[in-house]
């Protein structure tokens, strides 16, 4: 909810200087998580497709809400919290329930703990939203009712196999478990050394808040050349099937890799740096520091109610 109107300014910036066509693809991210949006046609009066005349990020910001209402640095939102949901329900479960059960296998200290509970909880949530990723796609894309929905999925599932649904899951692994794992393995460090100069027996809002943003900026820095593949590979994928233009080649994301090196340099891996840490670290820092606050509230809440006769 917080972050969102920093990507709805962006997406608005690129639309006006490269504006999309029907069938053209971009990466909706609020920082929580990723969106391929497909646009329908070419003239859209969606979100994304509003007329603007903005010289920077800040007067977008100021001319967006003179013009169209505070409201519209929130569209979007909904198709985000919808995949929200599954996505973080098992990634937060699946990394507790690793980390206290490799606890008691390894040792409570054990450095390797928030990497492999990290990178499995992550690997998992991927796994299990990817194919609801794509199904969100082609809905907002045809706006097809269930039963059409149904059809065409079995008739691609049908044609291509079961793997079909998870196309582009590959590059989306290589870049979030990575992610995850570098993001626990910082976070946890940054937590214990921040608790113990503070003197207290859990983090604080503002201990998880600060280690959160730091460990996801680091994280999100080392990770940025799989977040530039996903995208190019994402949006190519969607692309040529909204267009029906058949694939010329299905690239491996290191062959992918090469050829933004080969095109653009080494930079080109690194592209949208900035407004990646803008977006990353506040969301990050947001989503485990209210996180770690809530487990506090119900465990002490449990706790009274279990000590009342």
């Amino acid at each position: 909810v917080l972050v969102t109107p920093l990507d709805v300014i962006k997406t608005r910036l690129q639309a006006q200087t490269n504006p999309f066509s029907k069938g053209k693809c971009f990466v909706y991210s609020n920082g929580l998580m990723d969106h391929i949006c497909v646009c329908e046609n070419g003239d859209s009066k969606a979100w994304y497709k509003k007329p603007g005349h903005f010289k920077g990020t800040l007067d977008a910001f100021v001319k967006i809400i003179q013009i169209e209402g505070i409201k519209s640095l929130w569209s979007g939102l909904p198709p985000t919290l919808i995949m929200a949901l599954p996505t973080t329900v098992i990634y937060f479960t699946c990394y507790d329930q690793l980390s206290e059960a490799l606890k008691s296998r390894l040792g409570k200290d054990d450095e390797h703990i928030p990497v492999l509970a990290g990178s499995l909880s992550r690997f998992g949530s991927v796994t299990v939203v990817s194919p609801l990723e794509l199904i969100r796609t082609r809905m907002q894309y045809r706006n097809l009712s269930y039963n059409q929905l149904y059809m065409c999925i079995s008739s691609k599932v049908a044609a291509d196999g079961w793997f079909s649904l998870w196309r582009g899951w590959s590059s989306t692994v290589l870049r979030d478990v990575p992610f995850s794992a570098i993001y626990w393995y910082n976070y946890e460090r940054f937590k214990k050394k921040m608790c113990k100069e503070v003197g207290a027996h859990e983090p604080t809002f503002l201990i998880a808040f600060t280690s959160g943003a730091a460990s996801g900026s680091i994280a999100a820095v080392i990770t940025l050349p799989f977040d530039v593949v996903k995208t190019h590979r994402q949006t190519q994928l969607w692309e040529s099937e909204t267009l029906k233009i058949p694939q010329r080649d299905c690239t491996s994301t290191w062959a992918a890799m090469r050829k933004i090196v080969a095109k653009n340099g080494i930079t080109g891996l690194f592209a949208g740096i900035t407004p990646r840490l803008f977006k990353v670290a506040p969301a990050c820092a947001i989503m485990i520091s209210t996180y770690e606050y809530g487990k506090s509230f119900f465990s002490h809440l449990n706790e009274k109610m279990n000590q009342r006769p």
